[in-house]
């Protein structure tokens, strides 16, 4: 959904600078809080607080009846249908907030799924040839770029150069093969900003140019819990989990 970036980029761009994982934390704080009044004010919340004391009647009833299996399959059916009215009741606001989250976690895969390429930074170009092409394929680069490898390299599956930057900006890098030549710009930042890392290209030798990226983890590279380094989505998703108890709590919202 880049077509969008105008729109958003003035509003969300500003919340890169205080860094990647205050960006998730303030964007997950916020989308919880949109979808909570959303819920609060599109749902009849009597009716959800009526629903909600009866599923924690069933559930009692379940546990007392453990020792009755025919007699708790009952009650568990009679709650599962009240857990269906209560999802139909819910369904309205979920609708509601559905295209705007859609929306927002585009924009959040878009600018927070890699690390930026730094000045001196080192990195991988990967290029995949259509089937059936042989020989050498050759990759020059602009002078913000120095290319590490041979550039001319025999084509098997695919073929990856190192490549370092060498100063801030936009520059090119050209993949040619036989008569075909394809073009993918390289954005080397001090920014949390990147270029798209894949380049497909349709009737060309030459099928796929990628940048070898690294994955941005938010909480830093070094960063490990119990050998997970969560990326944006990992830590979105406990942040939001975390932040809509909070607020439906101190909203006493069912």
């Amino acid at each position: 959904m880049a077509f969008l970036d105008p729109i958003l980029n003035p509003v969300l761009l500003p919340l890169l600078k205080l860094g990647p994982f205050w960006a998730v934390f303030i964007l997950s704080l916020v989308i919880s809080l949109v979808i909570t009044l959303v819920y609060k004010y599109a749902t009849n919340q009597e009716e959800m607080k009526r629903l909600k004391l009866e599923q924690k009647e069933y559930q009692k009833k379940m546990k007392e009846l453990r020792s009755n299996p025919q007699e708790m399959l009952k009650i568990q059916k009679e709650a599962m249908s009240k857990n269906m009215e209560y999802m139909k009741h819910s369904f309205k606001a979920t609708l509601i907030t559905m295209l705007p989250i859609l929306i927002i976690f585009s924009w959040m895969s878009a600018h927070l799924m890699y690390e930026p390429i730094f000045p001196g930074d080192r990195f991988s170009i990967k290029a995949e040839f259509a089937e059936g092409v042989s020989g050498e394929a050759e990759l020059s680069a602009d002078e913000g770029l120095e290319l590490l490898s041979e550039s001319k390299q025999q084509i098997n599956s695919g073929i990856t150069w190192n490549v370092k930057a060498l100063k801030e900006g936009e520059s090119f890098i050209t993949v040619k093969s036989g008569a075909d030549e394809q073009t993918k710009k390289v954005l080397v930042t001090k920014e949390l900003a990147y270029e798209e890392p894949l380049a497909i290209y349709e009737n060309s030798n030459i099928k796929k140019i990628e940048i070898g990226y690294n994955k941005l983890k938010p909480l830093g590279q070094k960063f490990s819990l119990f050998g997970w380094q969560p990326g944006w989505l990992g830590i979105y998703i406990i942040l939001s989990i975390i932040s809509s108890m909070a607020l439906r709590k101190v909203l006493n919202i069912y």
